[in-house]
């Protein structure tokens, strides 16, 4: 390597690609502390606040959700079909254990590449060993080749028992078990970005049907969309309001093999990307069986439906049209015009070393939405090369394709040439000096690759950044 290749000195201040966390200026902390004294001012609504909340959750919050969502779909509001929950992750591990059984339930079919903080909460449920990829094709989801991995499955069941396997668990009368699991997140995919045509979706939900399949949706970037050319406005784009899988399922009334009603669809919502991961609270929309089954959790009938508190202060925010106006004025267009910064330093420093953006690959997309960029590396070295000598050289912690392969099926979908990219967490000038520095650094791998490749052997993920950032 000659002096000129050589990596600076000393590391720069680190930039922190990896984080999906909103940027700092865009919580509502003002809100949040208004809302939170009114909630509180009465004693007459203040203590039961307070106090353990009704298993479905805090009432008004059902009420007002199910309003706010209704109109922005497009649907009856019915808040028979909410059931508040402690974030995505939380009502996660809850569906987990009250729809699933790991000696009935087959496998997880895992969108791929997939959101890589969501291998454990399978695990922890007992799915080890039984994370399927389905992998994505330029629409999203590829639901065809789903199909086909489901059907082999099946196959392969038959052949090897003709007995049906005996559950650990009673579901009892308000829960059913599912034979298969189906995570997706259709709209604004993490990590690939890709939204899911409404015929992709329709077929989806077919396809659930025919294997009893619970799909579960991480709907959380469903108000985060926005148009990719015209100015950074609040305006909302309309091919943003995609009917959600649970809504098609409900269109379709009960499937023969669900006589109860429970549905095979669930939309897993969250506060935490709107209001603030720290305020822990969610919902789960399916079914009016679904979400009073969902209700019955054990956890949840111990110590109540989580988040009540913030349940009410959100409800309130809900109320007075302030969270729906914070999120038009200002986290959809400050998220619009950091996605805008990114993707501009991406076309001036990476695109011309062979990087390609998901937005390019995709004809005709005007919609992009979410937090991450998920980047192609069509020459020179992988994505897990470029992670680390990121870290080593130019302090920039970023996301390596291989990471958001499905844990124990990772030959069932590739990723070493990605690298994932998030616009959300750092200022936006640090944007554009990360993806500068990224794009000197490829310059000096593309020259060198083999200096590069012994670098990195001996390195493990243990010595990796991962769990700490999502």
């Amino acid at each position: 390597m000659s002096s000129s290749d050589a990596p600076p000195p000393t590391k720069p201040k680190q930039i922190n690609l990896l984080r999906g966390w909103p940027s700092p200026h865009l919580l509502p902390a003002d809100l949040l502390s208004a809302a939170c004294q009114r909630v509180l001012a009465d004693p007459v609504e203040s203590v039961p606040i307070l106090q353990y909340a009704p298993d479905p959750g805090y009432q008004p919050l059902r009420e007002r959700l199910a309003q706010w969502l209704g109109q922005h779909y497009g649907v009856e509001p019915d808040a028979n079909r909410i059931c508040i929950t402690g974030g995505a992750s939380q009502n996660l591990a809850c569906i987990l254990q009250s729809f699933t059984d790991p000696h009935y339930t087959r496998a997880v079919w895992m969108v791929a590449p997939c959101y890589h903080l969501s291998f454990g909460m399978f695990e922890d449920a007992g799915f080890a060993g039984r994370l399927r990829a389905a992998p994505e094709d330029d629409e999203g989801l590829d639901v065809e080749e789903l199909e086909r991995r489901l059907a082999a499955w099946e196959s392969a069941e038959k052949l090897g028992s003709h007995q049906e396997p005996k559950p650990f668990k009673n579901p009892g009368p308000y829960r059913k078990l599912y034979r298969h699991i189906i995570y997706v997140v259709p709209t604004c995919s993490n990590p690939s970005g890709k939204t899911l045509s409404v015929q992709r979706r329709e077929s989806l939900v077919k396809l659930a049907r025919k294997y009893d399949a619970l799909v579960v949706c991480d709907d959380v970037y469903e108000f985060l969309q926005w148009p990719l050319e015209g100015p950074t406005t609040a305006q909302r784009p309309p091919e943003m309001r995609l009917p959600r899988l649970c809504d098609i399922d409900m269109s379709l009334g009960r499937a023969e093999i669900d006589p109860q009603g429970f549905g095979h669809t669930v939309s897993n919502g969250s506060f935490s990307k709107i209001a603030g991961p720290g305020v822990r609270t969610g919902w789960a929309e399916g079914t009016p069986a679904f979400a009073l089954g969902l209700s019955k959790t054990a956890s949840s009938m111990s110590g109540g439906a989580p988040s009540q508190l913030c349940a009410a202060m959100l409800a309130d925010l809900l109320r007075t049209g302030e969270l729906a106006n914070f999120i038009d004025t200002k986290t959809r267009p400050a998220l619009q015009r950091r996605h805008r910064i990114m993707m501009n330093a991406v076309k001036q420093y990476l695109a011309p070393l062979g990087v390609v953006s998901q937005e390019s690959s995709i004809q005709g997309q005007s919609i992009y939405g979410g937090y991450f960029v998920w980047l192609t590396l069509t020459q020179g070295p992988s994505g897990l090369l470029v992670s680390d000598a990121a870290l080593r050289e130019e302090n920039i912690v970023l996301g390596r394709g291989n990471m958001f392969a499905v844990r124990g099926d990772e030959e069932g979908a590739k990723f070493d040439n990605a690298i994932r990219l998030c616009f959300s967490w750092e200022p936006e000038e640090a944007l554009i000096d990360g993806v500068r520095r990224l794009g000197l650094l490829l310059q000096r791998m593309q020259a060198n690759v083999g200096y590069y490749e012994k670098l990195v052997a001996g390195v493990t993920d243990s010595d990796r950044p991962v769990s700490s950032w999502v």
